[in-house]
């Protein structure tokens, strides 16, 4: 069953449905846009003959919110970047940065070795290193 909004100023009068047309028009506007936004910190992941690397820009991120973890062929990197508390000194007509907990997975190859990943952090950018197994790695074949 769909559901209707009854709208008697809209259905009485053509002056009811011109204002409600200047309201849609005015919250449809960027300045009030209230969808719910979906916190996705920039990724980059690329690979070398030694590791696999995977690169989040974490700006405003403590280091303390963040928790990574190797599971069963998975990097799941979560965290949350919370508001700061700042005393509003004027009127904000627009922001968009967005504040709240964040969850990246990334599927891993069945080549690295999981007991020598290591993170670092710095300058808002989390990078973690995927090491190789010793037997994923290329080796060098001389000719005889």
């Amino acid at each position: 069953m769909a559901l209707t909004i009854w709208r008697p100023a809209r259905e009485l009068s053509p002056f009811g449905r011109e204002m409600d047309n200047v309201f849609d028009r005015f919250f449809d506007s960027p300045f009030f846009d209230v969808r719910p936004t979906v916190v996705a910190p920039a990724l980059e992941v690329t690979e070398n003959d030694e590791a696999f690397s995977v690169q989040l820009e974490l700006a405003g991120v403590d280091e303390k919110d963040v928790e990574i973890t190797l599971t069963e062929g998975t990097l799941l990197i979560k965290g949350e970047k919370k508001e700061e508390n700042r005393e509003q000194k004027g009127t904000c007509y627009c922001s968009e940065r967005s504040y709240g907990a964040f969850e990246r997975a990334i599927a891993v190859p069945s080549n690295v070795d999981g007991d020598k990943v290591a993170a670092k952090y710095k300058n808002g950018v989390l990078e973690v290193t995927l090491p190789k197994l010793e037997e994923a790695k290329p080796r060098r074949v001389e000719i005889k």
